[in-house]
Protein backbone atom coordinates (compact mmCIF):
# COMPACT_ATOMS: atom_id res chain seq x y z
CA UNK A 1 0.00 0.00 0.00
CA UNK A 2 0.78 3.40 -0.71
CA UNK A 3 1.65 6.24 1.72
CA UNK A 4 -1.42 9.06 2.48
CA UNK A 5 0.31 12.17 2.72
CA UNK A 6 -2.86 14.33 3.06
CA UNK A 7 -3.14 16.08 6.32
CA UNK A 8 -6.90 15.98 7.82
CA UNK A 9 -7.93 19.55 9.91
CA UNK A 10 -7.83 19.07 13.29
CA UNK A 11 -10.73 19.28 15.91
CA UNK A 12 -9.54 18.74 19.59
CA UNK A 13 -11.09 16.33 22.61
CA UNK A 14 -10.45 18.21 25.98
CA UNK A 15 -8.03 14.80 26.72
CA UNK A 16 -6.68 15.93 23.58
CA UNK A 17 -5.75 19.51 24.91
CA UNK A 18 -4.37 18.08 28.23
CA UNK A 19 -1.97 15.79 25.76
CA UNK A 20 -0.76 18.34 24.04
CA UNK A 21 -0.19 20.83 27.63
CA UNK A 22 2.17 17.59 28.97
CA UNK A 23 4.06 17.29 25.81
CA UNK A 24 4.49 21.63 25.50
CA UNK A 25 5.63 20.66 28.76
CA UNK A 26 8.27 17.71 27.99
CA UNK A 27 9.47 19.76 24.84
CA UNK A 28 9.94 22.65 26.66
CA UNK A 29 12.78 21.32 28.79
CA UNK A 30 15.01 21.82 25.88
CA UNK A 31 16.76 18.38 25.97
CA UNK A 32 18.61 16.67 23.02
CA UNK A 33 16.35 14.67 20.53
CA UNK A 34 16.25 10.98 22.30
CA UNK A 35 15.56 12.61 25.95
CA UNK A 36 13.19 14.68 24.55
CA UNK A 37 11.06 11.30 22.66
CA UNK A 38 11.40 8.95 26.02
CA UNK A 39 9.54 11.86 27.70
CA UNK A 40 6.98 12.72 25.37
CA UNK A 41 6.19 9.00 25.03
CA UNK A 42 5.98 8.85 29.08
CA UNK A 43 3.18 11.75 28.33
CA UNK A 44 1.47 9.84 25.86
CA UNK A 45 1.59 6.63 27.48
CA UNK A 46 -1.37 7.06 30.09
CA UNK A 47 -3.83 8.02 27.14
CA UNK A 48 -3.61 5.90 24.76
CA UNK A 49 -6.56 3.12 24.92
CA UNK A 50 -8.96 6.65 25.64
CA UNK A 51 -12.22 6.20 24.39
CA UNK A 52 -12.47 10.39 24.64
CA UNK A 53 -9.05 10.98 23.30
CA UNK A 54 -9.86 10.82 19.49
CA UNK A 55 -13.06 11.98 17.63
CA UNK A 56 -15.14 9.50 15.20
CA UNK A 57 -13.21 11.59 12.33
CA UNK A 58 -9.84 11.24 13.41
CA UNK A 59 -10.60 7.23 14.23
CA UNK A 60 -11.38 7.24 10.29
CA UNK A 61 -9.05 5.07 7.61
CA UNK A 62 -9.05 5.29 3.74
CA UNK A 63 -9.80 2.29 1.74
CA UNK A 64 -6.28 2.48 -0.33
CA UNK A 65 -3.80 3.82 2.14
CA UNK A 66 -3.15 4.23 5.62
CA UNK A 67 -4.63 7.61 6.78
CA UNK A 68 -2.93 10.38 8.69
CA UNK A 69 -4.65 12.93 10.64
CA UNK A 70 -3.45 16.14 11.62
CA UNK A 71 -4.53 16.42 15.77
CA UNK A 72 -1.82 19.15 16.94
CA UNK A 73 1.06 21.65 15.35
CA UNK A 74 2.59 23.90 18.13
CA UNK A 75 2.31 27.51 17.04
CA UNK A 76 6.47 27.28 17.71
CA UNK A 77 6.71 24.22 15.19
CA UNK A 78 8.59 22.41 18.03
CA UNK A 79 5.76 19.43 17.76
CA UNK A 80 3.08 17.59 16.03
CA UNK A 81 0.67 15.03 17.09
CA UNK A 82 -0.60 12.85 14.07
CA UNK A 83 -3.23 10.18 14.46
CA UNK A 84 -2.45 7.35 11.93
CA UNK A 85 -5.28 4.98 10.90
CA UNK A 86 -4.14 2.01 9.12
CA UNK A 87 -6.39 -0.98 7.67
CA UNK A 88 -5.84 -3.87 7.65
CA UNK A 89 -2.29 -4.80 4.94
CA UNK A 90 -1.99 -1.12 4.87
CA UNK A 91 1.62 -0.23 5.36
CA UNK A 92 4.57 2.17 4.87
CA UNK A 93 7.82 2.47 2.96
CA UNK A 94 10.85 1.91 4.30
CA UNK A 95 11.37 5.40 5.73
CA UNK A 96 13.52 7.67 8.37
CA UNK A 97 12.50 10.67 9.62
CA UNK A 98 12.77 14.45 9.81
CA UNK A 99 13.24 14.83 13.44
CA UNK A 100 12.47 13.28 16.98
CA UNK A 101 9.53 10.78 17.43
CA UNK A 102 7.35 9.14 19.89
CA UNK A 103 4.78 7.00 18.85
CA UNK A 104 1.81 4.88 20.75
CA UNK A 105 -0.57 2.62 19.77
CA UNK A 106 -4.03 3.48 20.49
CA UNK A 107 -5.67 0.60 19.07
CA UNK A 108 -5.19 -2.56 17.60
CA UNK A 109 -1.21 -3.44 16.82
CA UNK A 110 1.34 -2.31 14.55
CA UNK A 111 4.25 -4.53 13.53
CA UNK A 112 7.57 -2.97 12.95
CA UNK A 113 10.83 -3.57 10.98
CA UNK A 114 13.76 -1.55 12.06
CA UNK A 115 16.56 -1.67 9.67
CA UNK A 116 20.07 -0.45 9.72
CA UNK A 117 22.20 0.77 6.25
CA UNK A 118 25.10 -0.45 5.17
CA UNK A 119 27.78 1.47 3.24
CA UNK A 120 29.35 -0.33 0.52
CA UNK A 121 32.93 -0.88 1.02
CA UNK A 122 33.94 -1.74 -2.76
CA UNK A 123 31.95 1.15 -4.72
CA UNK A 124 28.91 -1.60 -4.92
CA UNK A 125 25.56 -0.15 -4.03
CA UNK A 126 24.58 0.23 0.42
CA UNK A 127 22.15 -2.25 1.29
CA UNK A 128 19.59 -2.49 4.48
CA UNK A 129 20.20 -5.05 7.03
CA UNK A 130 17.18 -6.09 8.91
CA UNK A 131 17.56 -5.54 12.95
CA UNK A 132 14.85 -6.07 14.55
CA UNK A 133 11.26 -6.91 14.16
CA UNK A 134 8.42 -5.55 17.01
CA UNK A 135 4.98 -5.93 17.46
CA UNK A 136 3.79 -3.31 19.26
CA UNK A 137 -0.05 -3.91 21.19
CA UNK A 138 -1.93 -1.35 22.14
CA UNK A 139 -0.70 0.54 24.90
CA UNK A 140 2.92 0.41 23.38
CA UNK A 141 5.03 3.03 23.17
CA UNK A 142 8.24 3.85 21.89
CA UNK A 143 10.71 6.80 20.44
CA UNK A 144 13.60 7.27 18.30
CA UNK A 145 15.80 10.17 16.76
CA UNK A 146 17.46 10.04 13.49
CA UNK A 147 20.38 9.04 12.42
CA UNK A 148 19.31 5.29 13.25
CA UNK A 149 15.41 5.38 12.76
CA UNK A 150 14.64 3.26 9.41
CA UNK A 151 11.99 0.87 9.43
CA UNK A 152 8.97 0.21 7.72
CA UNK A 153 5.38 -0.24 9.95
CA UNK A 154 2.38 -2.29 8.82
CA UNK A 155 -0.39 -3.55 10.37
CA UNK A 156 -0.66 -7.30 9.82
CA UNK A 157 -4.15 -8.12 12.19
CA UNK A 158 -7.24 -7.99 10.88
CA UNK A 159 -9.06 -5.10 12.35
CA UNK A 160 -8.05 -1.56 12.42
CA UNK A 161 -4.87 -0.17 14.18
CA UNK A 162 -4.81 3.48 15.25
CA UNK A 163 -1.49 4.89 16.58
CA UNK A 164 -0.16 8.23 17.55
CA UNK A 165 2.89 10.12 16.53
CA UNK A 166 4.78 12.90 18.26
CA UNK A 167 7.25 14.56 16.18
CA UNK A 168 9.72 17.06 16.85
CA UNK A 169 8.54 19.36 13.10
CA UNK A 170 5.67 21.06 12.01
CA UNK A 171 4.05 18.70 10.09
CA UNK A 172 1.54 21.18 9.35
CA UNK A 173 3.97 22.92 7.00
CA UNK A 174 6.07 19.97 5.88
CA UNK A 175 3.03 17.61 4.99
CA UNK A 176 5.17 14.42 6.32
CA UNK A 177 7.66 13.13 8.91
CA UNK A 178 9.21 11.11 6.34
CA UNK A 179 12.93 12.39 5.23
CA UNK A 180 13.92 9.74 2.74
CA UNK A 181 12.11 6.26 1.57
CA UNK A 182 14.87 3.71 0.31
CA UNK A 183 14.31 1.44 -2.33
CA UNK A 184 17.42 -0.55 -1.53
CA UNK A 185 17.89 -3.45 -1.15
CA UNK A 186 16.67 -5.68 2.08
CA UNK A 187 18.45 -8.90 3.50
CA UNK A 188 14.49 -9.99 4.72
Amino acid sequence: MTTSTALTAARTTARLDALVGEIREAVGQGLPPDPTAYLVGERLAPHLGADDLLTPEQREGDPERYRQHLLHAEGDGSFSIVALVWRPGQRTSVHDHVAWCATGVHEGEEHERRYRLVPSCDGSAARLVATQDVVNPQGAVCGFAPPGDIHRVWNAGTSKAISLHVYGADISKLGTSVRRVYELTADR
